[in-house]
């Protein structure tokens, strides 16, 4: 192969795996083969249409890999979207990709037509793609570079329109060789993964588990109990969570083990991965105690730094709830410690190296980090480090805490004010179930503090027991002037807080509402 891309992973996978099966159910997926095979066929489809690109709305699947490789090898980026957006945002993002071929699940298709595309169900398309299996051989040296992008992902918009990410090819290679060995998985294992195609862990997993050696399953609409429910039929010894999805797993966990229920064990579960967003303290503890023997990981990343950047690994989770020194205690909500390959550095706003234990910017610098947006080109300085947006300090041992988003933080007075620090306090109320902390614009101090929680089952608290509770842990500058009770607290798929819909909520609320 003259020119690497993604491809590679795929290559080395069907040749090196044989006739194990790497891609969905045990009883009825996909070889490491038949996704090279499936692939081939799609890029020639894409090039018969003249897309540049593949547009990708539905859930995840069997489909969803296929076409990643597949528009590897044909030249194009993929580019998963939401499906859960609605017609008028559908319809913008797609206005974006006038030359793409779609691929869309049965509810879905209608939207690319409508939009002027050229679509295919995910049946038909893998129908298609399947068509002339037989000549492996033709056509099959993949057309993009490794400065290509291999996928280009909208960002949330969590507080602000959804900007498109380009992920690089180089990226991802750089980022799969620095963070997996090659065939390391045992031919039994098996991931579970809970997340949608158009987040950048999905792409991410589909890469890393099949270069391992390691099948991937997809849970398309999850539930807790369907979730433990598969991890036992399908022996998953891996899995890929966010924190709301754990929270509720281990609740319906302890509900098996109070009732008898066997779907409390999992006997097959090695390792259970999390990420996407912060993981409050009593919701890791709980799990590490529900599941001693599993071994959990807490991944932390963004789009433009083709996943994961840094890790909590599983003895740093034990060395934690075992000890009495606090500050070792306090990596539970820390986010590890960097990936190989990859420079982190804490700076202050004027761009200056901070000190162990100084809260500043997170910048990061390696050959998986992108940082390039479609329309608006890198965001990567001239000596290649690129700026999160996210706050946060390293402590003495080079653990990494973070802080939120640069965006979020609220300015009271003269202080600064980071939101999360205020959330995790009502999230260690044991009536708390979630939580959102926002600045309100204010006359007197620039923004005052509000807050909205989700009660816990049939918990009874109220506004005044919760910021005594918060005063208890904070200082009283710290403590939300209005805490609102509210049946959901907005969130995307990933577990990513909306912020900005709360704090549009709460603006437009009167107080006492």
């Amino acid at each position: 192969m003259s020119i690497v891309n993604i491809s590679l992973l795929l290559d080395m996978a069907a040749d090196g795996f044989g006739d194990r099966v790497l891609v969905g159910r045990k009883a009825a997926g996909l070889t490491g083969r038949r996704v090279r095979r499936l692939s081939i066929g799609g890029a020639r489809l894409i090039r018969s249409a003249e897309a540049d690109s593949l547009v990708y709305l539905g859930v995840n699947g069997p489909a969803f890999p296929v076409a990643l490789f597949a528009a590897a090898r044909a030249g194009a980026a993929l580019v998963p979207l939401s499906y859960r957006l609605g017609a008028g945002q559908l319809g913008q993002l797609l206005a974006n990709h006038p030359r793409a071929l779609g691929l869309a699940g049965p509810d879905e298709i209608e939207t690319l037509r409508a939009a002027g595309l050229p679509a295919l169900t995910f049946d038909d398309w893998l129908a298609a793609a399947g068509h002339g299996e037989d000549d492996e051989g033709e056509d099959d040296e993949p057309e993009a570079e490794p400065q290509a992008p291999a996928v280009l992902i909208y960002t949330s918009g969590t507080t602000s329109a959804p900007k498109g990410v380009l992920v690089h090819h180089a990226n991802l290679l750089a980022y799969v060789f620095g963070t997996v060995e090659f065939d390391s998985a045992q031919e039994t294992e098996a991931a579970l993964v809970s997340v949608p195609p158009y987040h950048i862990a999905a792409v991410a997993n589909a890469v890393t588990n099949l270069y391992a050696g390691r099948r991937t399953v997809v849970l398309e609409q999850f539930t807790p109990a369907e979730w433990l429910d598969l991890v036992r039929s399908e022996e998953i010894s891996n899995a890929l969570v966010v924190p709301t999805m754990l929270a509720r797993i281990i609740d319906e966990a302890d509900e098996a083990a109070q009732a008898g229920h066997a779907r409390a064990a999992v006997p097959s579960l090695r390792a259970l991965a999390y990420g996407g967003a912060p993981m409050p303290a009593a919701v890791i503890e709980r799990a590490l105690r529900r599941w001693p023997d599993v071994d959990f990981v807490n991944a932390y990343g963004l789009t433009e730094t083709s996943s994961t950047i840094a890790v909590l690994g599983p003895d740093d989770h034990r060395a934690a709830l075992a000890s009495d020194d606090p500050a070792v205690r306090a990596r539970l909500s820390s986010a590890g410690r960097p990936v190989p390959g990859l420079e982190l550095v804490i700076r202050d706003a004027s761009g200056g190296a901070l000190p162990a234990g100084a809260a500043g910017r997170i910048w990061v610098r390696g050959d998986q980090v992108s940082g390039e947006y479609a329309g608006s080109g890198t965001a990567v300085d001239a000596t290649g480090w690129f700026d999160t947006r996210d706050e946060g300090y390293l402590d003495e041992d080079g653990y990494l805490f973070i802080g939120g988003r640069a965006d979020d933080t609220i300015i009271r007075g003269a202080e600064n004010i980071a939101p999360a620090e205020i959330e995790d306090v009502l999230l260690a109320h044991p009536a708390v179930a979630d939580a959102v902390v926002v600045g309100i614009p204010d006359e007197e101090w620039g923004q005052r503090i509000e807050a909205a929680v989700v009660l816990r089952g049939a918990a009874a608290v109220d506004q005044e027991q919760l910021r005594a509770h918060v005063r208890g842990k904070l200082r009283g500058s710290r403590t939300p002037d209005r805490i609102a009770i509210w049946a959901e607290i907005p969130r995307t798929e990933t577990g990513k807080l909306v912020r900005r819909q709360a704090l549009a909520r709460l603006t437009s609320e009167p107080a006492g509402s």
